[in-house]
Formats: C-alpha cells, structure tokens, sequence
C-alpha cells in the first residue's frame, strides 16, 4: 500500500487516459494540463478508457513513483467534471482502490437490536464462555458411529 503521509493532497484527473504513459508522460500531463507541480508530493490519479485499471503518481521526496493497479472485476468510480480535476482525501482514495464508492461510503447493514439480543455482545462479557459451560458441553458430546475411531472411543 502508498504510505501516504498526513494533509497530503489527491487529484483525479477526470476523464481517461491513455494507460501506456509511464511517469514521464504523465507528470508532464500534471503539469500542462492539470496545472500543478508532480514533484510536489501530491498524488495524481489517471483512469483508463475501460475504467479498470488507475494509475497513480507521486514525488516521496527521494523519487519518482508510480502505482498501478487493475480491478479484476468492475471499474474504478470516476468524477466527470468539467475543469479536469478533483481532488479528494486519501480515506477517500483508499476506498477508490479497494472499488468502493468513495462518493458515498455505506456502514455494513446490521439488525435492530443485534446487541442486546445476542448472547456474545458486550454486555454479557463478549466472547469469553466460563469453564463449567465447556465441560458441560464437551461431556454431553456423543459422535455419531461412523466416525468413531475404534480403540479410542
């Protein structure tokens, strides 16, 4: 993963991008056509034509680096704006390439109520079980005879 430092700055370049371009091409790009610096340490982000594959690129102080990655199934969400650039914060760019929608984050679906109806909730001591229950248990126990281990049941 990009050890992306805090306060630092992320920029989709709305639109595609020819993918062949390495960092050359593209910091280039960077600076005509999104008018900033890519020696900055900002991050920049490019989009294919098929919305599968991002590239980005940065400036960590010692080099050039460039990042690619391909979604093996679905496209990368991708703002059309019609100045050429967006920027967005790295939660929001860690999201983009995990293929969520980095626009609007949904919390994970839980029931009503899963808290106080569940035996293992915090309120009764989580996951911890006390002794007597698992030696019960483990008594009670009988497997069926086809996979009993002559000798040792």
């Amino acid at each position: 993963m990009i050890p992306i430092p805090s306060g630092v700055r992320v920029w989709l370049a709305t639109g595609y991008t020819d993918m062949r371009k390495g960092f050359a091409s593209l910091s280039l790009q960077v600076q005509q056509v999104l008018r900033h610096d890519p020696l900055s340490g900002q991050l920049f982000c490019f989009r294919g034509r098929r919305g599968d594959l991002l590239k980005v690129i940065w400036h960590d102080g010692q080099g050039a680096c460039l990042f690619t990655k391909r979604l093996e199934r679905g496209r990368f969400l991708w703002p059309s704006a019609a100045d050429g650039t967006v920027t967005i914060s790295s939660a929001q760019l860690s999201y983009l390439l995990s293929g969520i929608d980095w626009r609007h984050p949904q919390e994970t679906w839980r029931p009503k109520g899963w808290a106080s109806k569940n035996p293992r909730s915090s309120q009764t001591g989580g996951n911890r079980c006390d002794r007597s229950s698992v030696a019960a248990q483990a008594a009670s126990f009988n497997p069926p005879e086809s996979q009993t281990i002559s000798g040792l049941v």
